[in-house]
């Protein structure tokens, strides 16, 4: 999982230190829209190094990945800045030859240049003064825990099946009220979920409380008392300042034991979740996160949990790059499953902006010099606030902090953040006050806030997906795991571009529309000369437009005509006898080893 996923994305063409910092204009526009080249009017190609395809989920190390242990500790232990040890020791052997091989280095390296010898001496002090300061840490290591999962994925090319299942190992800890925290990714689509404590031999059975996709984490618990007994949870500590020092506890891919790395606060700002493909407050830290170490805690120097660890920057120009999921972020989803029962999400504002930084810009839309807003472009026409705001109104104000023209917000001292942090702080049903800009009049509203629901989902929220055949012609729900399914990892430049048009610009007309299409023909006599339509949207039926899967299920299985008709996109048309196309229906199914026409959530 270390190395193989590293060659993602364009190469950048710029030089190295540009590329090194998560550019200004990667910020998306929309908030929640999905990162990449299209989401800033300012976006150059460039960003695309940095696009979602990059950052990398630390996959809960999948076990068909062990070959790769022996390169990757060693690639892991070589990065973390310490030189390489000249003698090699067998692992057998005790520790005390361990130790004595760190005087022989010194002596070595006083050989060489005299300077670096204190210098190392020096740091080893530091090392050891860490080693008092960790031990402090110690009771709240005892509650990390390993996850083991099962998962089955939805097979999304062949709705109708699963794929073949995998298991993986992650991370997780013990929090208050008998839960546990882990990563959404590391349990995604799971059959079963099993924990196992720090010194214990026993696997527990874990059941899934709730599944949080857009903020990564998942909450679960454990029936058993016996899983219980000596485990104290971990306690929550602030976000951290810039420069603090972070602890990243988990069972990282190179071993079955647990694993502590250590590193400091990189920066604080608003990231992509790869998983949920949302902006969230996220920490950057340099200790290393790697495969497995997935929904394991970063802990402060108290001992206090100030984070999630949860994916990590793979890309040939970045070094020691993890993110980590912070506390108010953590706290969120907590109290959203105990207020509600269930994970709700995150709210966000369903509009598209453009920055106010031009002086002539700012004039015309008649702001006065000390008035600083973003412009609306478009609106969401499903989300509450279509209802009040208007393109080209100027946003001045969220909850009475003052939005500055890049959009940003202060944030703690000195520091400033985009403005859908303030959004995403707030509960979905919370209502908001939004200062505007109309016509030079400044006006007040109370919105009511709402999650935010894409024409193409980002993901099926671990439901199976829908499908209908007719006359083997099989029809689904456009989705992201659908295009990963059809085009691979690289779908963003491998789909149809009326697809990904739709994907990254296109706003839903209706809360149930969903973009439906032919995702394969399967061949059979009454369908001749249509076996080439793949992943073609169909518009209409019988001259009625498509609104959703379901919609175009109820209307051929009802329709009394002598045709079906079809229209696809770019004006095609496809033309069945409607007899003939339902009796052929069912020695196709038989053929394919198919259970039903139709997938469960059409039925009802």
């Amino acid at each position: 999982m270390v190395d193989h996923k590293r060659k993602r994305g364009r190469k950048p063409k710029i030089p190295v230190s540009e590329t090194l910092e998560l550019d200004q204009n990667h910020t998306p526009t929309i908030p929640g829209s999905v990162p990449g080249p299209s989401s800033s009017p300012t976006a150059n190609s460039d960003d695309v190094v940095f696009s979602v395809s990059n950052v990398e989920l630390i996959d809960p190390h999948h076990h068909h990945h062990h070959h790769n242990h022996s390169q990757s500790s060693n690639h892991e232990r070589r990065r973390r800045g310490r030189p390489p040890k000249k003698t090699k020791l067998p692992s057998s052997e005790p520790s005390k030859a361990i130790r004595a091989a760190s005087p022989t280095r010194l002596l070595l390296d006083k050989a060489n240049n005299g300077p670096t010898a204190s210098l190392i001496s020096s740091s080893m002090v530091a090392a050891g003064e860490s080693v008092a300061a960790g031990a402090r840490v110690v009771p709240a290591m005892d509650a990390v825990v390993k996850v083991f999962c099962v998962h089955t994925e939805p097979n999304f090319s062949l709705p109708w099946q699963r794929k073949r299942q995998y298991s993986s190992s992650s991370s997780g800890f013990v929090i208050s009220g008998r839960r546990i925290l882990t990563n959404a990714h590391s349990v995604e689509h799971y059959t079963q979920v099993k924990l196992k404590k720090r010194g214990s031999d026993t696997k527990y059975v874990a059941t899934v409380l709730a599944i949080g996709t857009e903020c990564d984490i998942a909450m679960l618990t454990v029936e058993d008392d016996e899983f219980w007994e000596g485990v104290s949870p971990v306690e929550f500590g602030d976000l951290p300042a810039l420069q603090d020092a972070v602890t990243v506890v988990g069972y990282p891919i190179g071993g079955d034991t647990i694993s502590v790395t250590s590193g400091v606060v990189s920066r604080i700002e608003i990231l992509s979740y790869v998983h949920g493909s949302t902006e969230l407050l996220g920490l950057q830290i340099d200790a290393a996160i790697n495969s497995g170490n997935s929904g394991g805690p970063a802990f402060n120097e108290k001992g206090n949990c100030v984070g999630i660890a949860f994916q990590s920057l793979k890309h040939e120009d970045v070094e020691n790059i993890g993110y980590v999921i912070p506390t108010p972020v953590i706290l969120h989803f907590i109290k959203d499953y105990e207020k509600n029962g269930a994970y709700t999400g995150f709210p966000i504002l369903g509009v598209e902006w453009q920055k106010m930084e031009n002086p002539d810009l700012r004039l015309s839309m008649g702001m006065k010099p000390d008035q600083k807003g973003v412009r609306i472009r478009r609106i969401d026409p499903t989300a509450p606030e279509s209802d009040l705001l208007k393109p080209s109104d100027i946003i001045l104000g969220f909850d009475g902090v003052d939005i500055a023209n890049d959009g940003t917000v202060p944030f703690r001292h000195g520091e400033r953040i985009g403005f859908s942090y303030l959004v995403s702080q707030k509960y979905t049903g919370d209502s908001a006050a939004i200062k505007v800009l109309r016509n030079s009049e400044t006006i007040k509203f109370n919105i009511k806030l709402a999650s935010h629901r894409r024409l193409i989902p980002a993901h099926n929220k671990g439901k199976p997906p829908s499908y209908y055949i007719i006359a083997g012609f099989v029809f689904t729900t456009v989705s992201v795991p659908y295009l990963r399914s059809e085009y691979g990892k690289d779908y963003e430049y491998e789909a149809p571009v009326k697809l990904l048009d739709k994907l990254l610009h296109e706003m839903p007309k209706s809360p149930d529309e969903q973009i439906v299409v032919v995702s394969q023909v399967l061949v059979a006599d009454i369908n001749i000369g249509y076996e080439d339509i793949v992943n073609t949207q169909v518009l209409a039926f019988n001259g009625k437009p498509v609104k959703n899967l379901k919609n175009l299920a109820s209307m051929v299985e009802s329709c009394n005509d002598e045709f079906l008709q079809f229209d696809l996109e770019y004006q095609q048309i496809v033309v069945l006898q409607t007899k003939g196309a339902k009796a052929a229906t069912l020695d196709i199914l038989t053929t394919h080893c198919i259970p039903s026409a139709m997938s469960d959530d059409l039925k009802i």
